[in-house]
């Protein structure tokens, strides 16, 4: 109830500085942005640890996965820096990534990196940068599911596959039974809830399907949900709210959500010695083994969604802020990177695992920190 209560609180500061921000900046230059930097009105204030520079309304959007931190982040950091309103909406990945290449927003928010072509978009409206892909937040995607009588639930990537992909219809077929011998499964029909919007979370999901579970899931990684089959609904919190009030559902999204909604989650047979359970800790084990294959400013990671790790749950996901190197707005450039230099800091990593969030592993927050010091 008190987390409820703080986001109900947070909702209506959020409505409140959408409705009155007169003043809208976005990220990066257009064609005439010659009006110098209006932003920082003087000195550079720190309040307690969070440095602030700027001032105005900062906007921003994009991933649903990224809310919750990113609600807590802003209430941290307009608390700190009176001077500075953010305006985060959650969007979904791909609806933030194109209002960013619009030049609507100053950062997007995005659970997968910047495909080459939204790149090379991307300096149409970046002059004389390109847009990056910073890490900010790690997490597991949660499988969330709605059977009554069933508390511990097993799956491995084959049934999950055949399971989104309709080829597994009742909750008591073979197969499923077969993971789970101690449990009375029902002959209840599978009600399986994927995003209606292109989301990274989605992306992700599915890059684990595709890795894991080839044979059975024969659909290329995509944001946008590749299957015939299946129910949809909004943002992770349509599908969360989908799990919620529907016996024999099933979906993915961010652990945050399960938690929130008190939402039962799937443990995963990855061929570790036990069935490994969607946690923080147990994402932050995966995590620690990306690989960054970013050049440059970018830091895109590369994810092992097929590891056997002790207690490594692989259906993670890395959600990044899309940003300019270079080219960024006057106005805006100085909150930016006031801003992000928070959210990547330790105290802004910090306060995500109360949340379900995995903090970044501590040598790619450091290089995050190091190329918000550089955008320009």
């Amino acid at each position: 109830m008190k987390l409820q209560r703080k986001n109900r609180l947070r909702a209506v500061a959020l409505g409140a500085i959408a409705v009155s921000g007169a003043l809208v900046l976005t990220a990066c230059g257009s064609d005439d942005n010659s009006g110098g930097d209006t932003s920082t009105g003087g000195a550079t204030k720190a309040a307690g640890n969070i440095k602030c520079d700027g001032k105005g309304q900062l906007l921003a959007s994009g991933s649903t996965a990224q809310k919750n931190a990113m609600d807590l982040w802003i209430k941290n950091f307009t608390a700190a820096c009176k001077d500075i309103q953010v305006n985060y909406k959650g969007t979904g990945s791909g609806a933030g990534i194109q209002e960013f290449l619009q030049g609507k927003t100053a950062f997007a928010g995005s659970d997968s990196p910047l495909k080459p072509e939204e790149v090379t978009k991307s300096k149409e409206v970046v002059k004389g940068g390109q847009g990056i892909s910073l890490p900010m937040v790690g997490g597991p995607i949660a499988i969330g599911y709605h059977l009554s009588g069933v508390d511990n639930l097993v799956l491995d990537a084959d049934t999950l596959a055949k399971i989104f992909d309709g080829k597994i219809e009742k909750w008591n077929d073979p197969e499923i039974a077969k993971l789970n011998k101690d449990a009375k499964l029902p002959d209840t029909k599978i009600q399986a809830f994927h995003r209606s919007d292109e989301s990274g979370t989605t992306d992700n999901f599915t890059k684990y399907l595709k890795a894991a579970a080839d044979k059975s899931w024969p659909y290329a990684p995509a944001k946008a949900w590749p299957a015939k089959n299946g129910q949809a609904a909004d943002g992770s919190a349509g599908v969360s709210s989908q799990v919620k009030q529907t016996e024999g559902a099933i979906s993915y999204f961010e652990l945050s959500y399960a938690t929130a909604n008190s939402i039962k989650t799937v443990k995963l047979n990855t061929g570790a010695a036990a069935p490994v359970e969607a946690t923080s800790d147990n994402a932050s084990k995966a995590i620690a083994e990306a690989k960054v294959v970013g050049s440059g400013a970018d830091l895109a990671l590369k994810l092992n969604y097929t590891t056997k790790a002790e207690g490594a749950y692989p259906i993670t996901l890395v959600t990044y802020e899309i940003v300019g190197d270079k080219g960024n707005k006057p106005e805006t450039l100085a909150a930016t990177k006031s801003f992000l230099t928070y959210v990547a800091s330790e105290d802004g990593q910090s306060v995500l695992k109360g949340l379900g969030y995995a903090p970044l592993p501590a040598e790619i927050a450091q290089k995050v920190r190091a190329n918000v010091a550089n955008l320009s």
